[in-house]
């Protein structure tokens, strides 16, 4: 007797709620899917980005051999960059062959040790397998005989069914690049995208029916299509006949094609709190428009299993460098062949570049450490006139290195918001801004207020806002901007002459004349709490008890907790650019992408409050009344400090201050001297002050700066450590006393904030050199900047995500940013460290996986010892160097 179960559910209730499973399926869907992209911020904020933030718990092989099938990129350096290193010496050879045998030690091989070490040691060192190897007709039938039954080596994965159709999916693609432009534009269009306030997926489904690049027939099939996002993801996964074991793969790799675009979406959808809405809008387009586009093509052909060209190179080698001839091949089973060409094939394509890559990281390493131990004796040291807090920035190393060696200075490395995580609106502005990183939610909004009457300074900016609006204005629109050339066209004529062929005069000049025209007056910082919140619905200011805890923190992690100089500058950091998109990347990234001066200010007006400093007193920290704190702007493009908003100074204060500023113009030309040699066509003045002051103006100049290109290691330590080591500006170096810090907080604090960011800075630079094409941005001379939010190359690409070529190379074949990952190297005992990772899951997942490497140093004995994860005990253990 069978039995039919009845719903008592109103037929419209049953429809909501299998509308709200529905929904919340697809939507656990798209959340797994979307781990293989990261947010991408504004162009205007450019920050740092990890692309692979969210794989991080599978190893880097791992997503390196993923990415390689799915997408055809490549995460590691290409044979032609490892032979340019070796050939300078970064690699030393003998690594190579350690690196080899370790690795050998740790697989299970499919035969002999021996004859797998032969194969793979001929694979590491030769480009390719001889072409007149594959010539023989015996070795042409076995492959034909072993394509009949094995399987492809990339069988298990899953590609969009447009990409198995001739340019369709560069057709899906640049549909989507259109539709995104239109609903992401930031003001940008004169003519806005109808219904875009009813959402994305909503606005297309009206519009599509009138899209002149579908044809009858492909709109005919949309005609009828569901309303919603979710229902029309989920209807177009079953049209496409994808199986449920199958969508969350076949939802990555649509994310995948595209991975700026979705990261964009990704990001506004964040950062309006509508969890993943947009890229479930986005899949849901996407996903409806490749339907239309395939469907006369449905069903597809089944796909080769084998592809004989493949197998050949794989047999040439076992066959010539593993030994094993023809006939021993056929007396192997089939198990045992494909153990055999799986082995050679990833080895081939993963494996031997990892191999590589580690011995070209071990060589650094290596001489970091020579270097670092082989620094001058520092005996007893004097009393610091002038005490300095920089940014762990790698250009901060060079301009703290000079300075040190020009007097009595001491110099500390933090993370360059100084510990305050705040949003941070500037005079009279209705925008605010995240200064702080962005793993870090601000708690605190502060403002700036005018300390006398502004009503002068506000008259001006209104008349610059509305000249600058109204040539906007003219030039959308359709009367107006045919006598606009008539009437700016000399002006901007002689500007353009002038910036051309005399950037520099031209570009100090108008820099003047804006400081002149604009002089912000002298400003106020809302330090204190007040009632009320921001429009941004946080608190504005700061109650005592933060005050306190804020400066305590940052003091404690830095190791400053006692003998305090007379005079201790606080030291944000920005770059000076001219018509670079790219300008904020140049800035602070631990101030999300502005320069630091704010913050700075911030810190700096802290530390000088007497409330503050009670209340350290009570804390075990002892200011004394002679010290004062002064913010500074460190100008990175032209090695500059600038004092901001000096207070009043106690007369050891004023001494040193007098004694700083007789030393800055000979650290500055030293400086620009030393990053000058490194940057390619420094044009023809001997002067490097004059040379570097014309490059941050000059607005054809594609390199002004390198930036943070270069950064390899983060040592976490005393200043003593690296004190007179010339670095090369390559080392974030962040200050910390492992003696103040018992409990390992301040360490904790360090990894899970500046060091974070520092990874996620240098994954951003290795991604933008390994893979310019797909993570990187091209070549400035060919980009857009498009919608006022993004760079595109020319009209019809994927939102770029990373810098441009020019950022990471000296020249179309010449790498400058050698691409490693970090190495993370803390002046702690043993148990510190090990502490560290048994605490913090995702530091040891970083590390575990190959995200960073991570070593040590002894402070009592300064035995320097590698930390590595054990895979088959499951453990970590250290290796001396």
């Amino acid at each position: 007797m069978s039995k039919t179960v009845i719903s008592l559910e109103r037929p419209e209730e049953q429809s909501k709620r299998n509308k709200k499973d529905v929904s919340r399926s697809i939507l656990q869907l798209v959340e797994q899917a979307c781990d293989a992209i990261a947010p991408l911020w504004p162009i205007s904020t450019f920050i740092a980005r990890h692309p692979w933030m969210e794989l991080e718990h599978m190893p880097f092989t791992e997503v390196a051999e993923h990415l390689q099938q799915t997408q055809h990129v490549h995460l590691y350096p290409t044979m032609a960059v490892v032979r340019k290193a070796l050939a300078r010496g970064e690699i030393n050879p003998s690594f190579v062959e350690k690196q080899l045998e370790n690795w050998l030690s740790e697989q299970s091989l499919p035969v002999h040790r021996h004859k797998a070490e032969q194969l793979c040691h001929a694979l590491l060192w030769n480009e390719t397998v001889p072409h007149e190897w594959l010539d023989s007709s015996e070795l042409n039938e076995l492959a034909e005989e072993i394509a009949e039954w094995i399987g492809s080596t990339n069988a298990a994965v899953v590609k969009p069914i447009c990409t198995r159709i001739y340019k369709l999916d560069e057709r899906l693609d640049q549909q989507m690049i259109k539709w995104c432009k239109l609903y992401l534009d930031d003001n940008q269009a004169a003519w806005a995208m109808p219904f875009r306030e009813q959402g994305f997926y909503p606005a297309w489904q009206k519009l599509i029916q009138n899209d002149p690049a579908l044809s009858k027939n492909e709109r005919k099939r949309l005609a009828d299509w569901p309303e919603d996002a979710e229902t029309a993801l989920l209807f177009s996964l079953s049209l496409l006949d994808i199986d449920d074991e199958k969508a969350k793969d076949y939802l990555e790799s649509h994310l995948l094609a595209l991975p700026g675009w979705a990261g964009m979406l990704k990001w506004r959808s964040q950062q309006s709190g509508e969890g993943l809405q947009l890229l479930v809008d986005y899949l849901a387009i996407r996903l409806s428009l490749e339907w239309a586009f395939v469907s006369p093509y449905l069903p597809l052909e089944q796909e080769k299993k084998a592809d004989v060209s493949s197998l050949l190179p794989l047999l040439a080698a076992w066959i010539h460098w593993g030994g094993i001839s023809v006939d021993e091949w056929r007396q192997l089973s089939k198990d045992e062949m494909t153990s055999c060409l799986l082995f050679a094939d990833r080895f081939w394509r993963i494996n031997r570049y990892h191999l590589w890559l580690e011995a070209w990281e071990e060589t650094y390493e290596s001489r970091l450490q020579e270097k670092i131990a082989s620094r001058p004796y520092i005996g007893q040291k004097e009393q610091a006139a002038v005490q300095f807090l920089f940014c762990i920035d790698v250009r901060s190393e060079p301009f703290r290195r000079h300075l040190e060696e020009s007097g009595p200075f001491e110099t500390y490395g933090c993370a360059g918001f100084f510990g305050l995580p705040i949003r941070t609106r500037e005079l009279d502005s209705d925008h605010t801004h995240p200064s702080c990183p962005a793993i870090i939610e601000p708690k605190h909004e502060i403002y700036e207020s005018a300390q006398d009457d502004a009503a002068k300074y506000r008259r001006r900016l209104n008349v610059f806002q509305f000249i600058g609006g109204t040539f906007k204005k003219m030039k959308k629109d359709a009367l107006a901007s045919l006598l606009l050339p008539e009437m700016s066209g000399p002006w901007l004529g002689l500007h353009t002459i002038a910036r051309s062929i005399a950037p520099r005069w031209a570009g100090h000049f108008l820099q003047q004349a804006e400081k002149t025209a604009e002089r912000k007056p002298p400003t106020n910082l809302s330090l204190h709490h007040e009632v009320s919140c921001s429009s941004s619905g946080l608190p504005i200011g700061f109650t005592t008890e933060e005050q306190v805890q804020y400066v305590k923190q940052l003091l404690t992690n830095i190791g400053l907790t006692s003998s305090f100089a007379p005079l201790v500058v606080v030291c944000g950091h920005e770059s000076m650019t001219t018509n670079n998109p790219y300008a904020s990347s140049l800035d602070c990234g631990a101030c999300g992408g502005t320069a630091g001066a704010f913050n700075a200010r911030v810190f700096a007006s802290l530390c000088n409050l007497q409330e503050v400093r009670e209340g350290l007193v009570k804390e075990g920290i002892f200011i004394p009344d002679e010290t004062v704190f002064v913010a500074a702007e460190h100008i990175t493009t032209v090695d500059e400090l600038y004092l901001l908003d000096l207070p009043t100074l106690s007369k050891k204060a004023e001494q040193s201050l007098r004694l700083l500023k007789g030393k800055l113009e000979e650290v500055k030309r030293k400086a620009n001297a030393e990053r000058l040699a490194n940057l390619p066509c420094t044009g023809k003045s001997k002067n490097p002050v004059t040379e570097a002051s014309r490059r941050s103006v000059d607005w054809s100049e594609i390199r002004p700066e390198w930036g943070l290109a270069g950064n390899a290691a983060f040592i976490i330590g005393r200043r003593t450590l690296t004190k007179h080591c010339h670095l090369d500006g390559k080392v974030f170096l962040h200050s910390y006393d492992w003696r103040k810090d018992q409990s390992g907080e301040a360490l904790e604090n360090i990894i899970s904030g500046p060091a974070t960011v520092g990874q996620w800075i240098n994954l951003q630079y290795y991604a933008s050199t390994v893979a310019p094409h797909y993570y990187g941005s091209g070549s400035k001379t060919t980009q857009t900047v498009t919608g006022g939010f993004g760079v595109m190359q020319g009209n019809g690409s994927d939102l770029l995500s990373g810098l441009p070529w020019q950022s990471v190379a000296s020249s179309d074949r010449e790498l400058f940013h050698s691409p490693l990952r970090l190495l993370m190297i803390i002046e702690a005992p043993r148990f510190y460290i090990e502490r560290l990772l048994r605490d913090n899951p995702l530091f040891r997942q970083k590390v575990k996986n190959g995200w960073l490497r991570l070593s040590s140093i002894e402070p009592e004995t300064g035995a320097w010892l590698k930390w590595k994860f054990d895979r088959i005990h499951g453990e970590f253990y250290t290796e001396p160097i």
